[in-house]
């Protein structure tokens, strides 16, 4: 699909659902620069945005991972899948939130027609699922997310495609080290 080779790539492995809300969480407190206000509710920092593309098949998680990043970014009451309506939009703050899904491409040039260009600011997180259905219109991610099925659970391969997606990357890396038990930092050291 991208064309640019990742600068950087972590591998994870997601053994339920929980673990798969879990990361969608890690992300969006990096991408959207999460920080507690006065009452202690996270809410977007300055300068959040960019872009995140999640690929996998049907059921591998992706939906659910966006809905973790989504909820914990503040966005409260239901939060669909745009697989029929192509887009869904969220504001909380001043950050946009656009989760997009092009499953039901059947050629690229729909994103054009659906006219998605003006959603690709600065200034807004952008979710896609399906992006390889829009390959040679939507350019690099900051972050290329593939899911895929391992035995009962899923596996994550994350590409950092961008400067900024490198330093997501790398900050995850850093915030998924520290959380681990201190063994099995000195195994995985090892």
């Amino acid at each position: 699909m991208t064309k640019t080779p990742p600068l950087l790539t972590l591998s994870i492995d997601l053994p339920d659902e929980s673990a798969t809300e879990a990361l969608g969480r890690q992300l969006a407190v990096i991408a959207a620069k999460l920080h507690p206000d006065a009452s202690g509710r996270l809410i977007p920092g300055d300068g959040a945005g960019g872009r995140i593309h999640l690929q996998g098949d049907l059921g591998a998680g992706k939906t659910s991972l966006v809905r973790a990043f989504l909820r914990h970014c503040g966005v409260s009451g239901r939060i669909k899948s745009p697989s029929y309506a192509l887009l869904e939009s969220y504001e909380v703050f001043n950050l946009y939130l656009y989760h997009l899904d092009f499953y039901r491409f059947s050629d690229p040039t729909e994103w054009l027609d659906a006219g998605f260009r003006d959603l690709m600011q600065e200034n807004a997180l952008i979710l896609i699922e399906w992006p390889e259905r829009a390959e040679g219109f939507i350019g690099d991610p900051d972050i290329l997310i593939n899911l895929r099925y391992a035995e009962t659970g899923r596996h994550a391969t994350i590409d950092a495609r961008t400067g900024k997606g490198l330093i997501w990357l790398t900050a995850l890396n850093l915030q998924r080290t520290e959380q681990r038990p201190t063994s099995e930092r000195q195994n995985a050291a090892s």
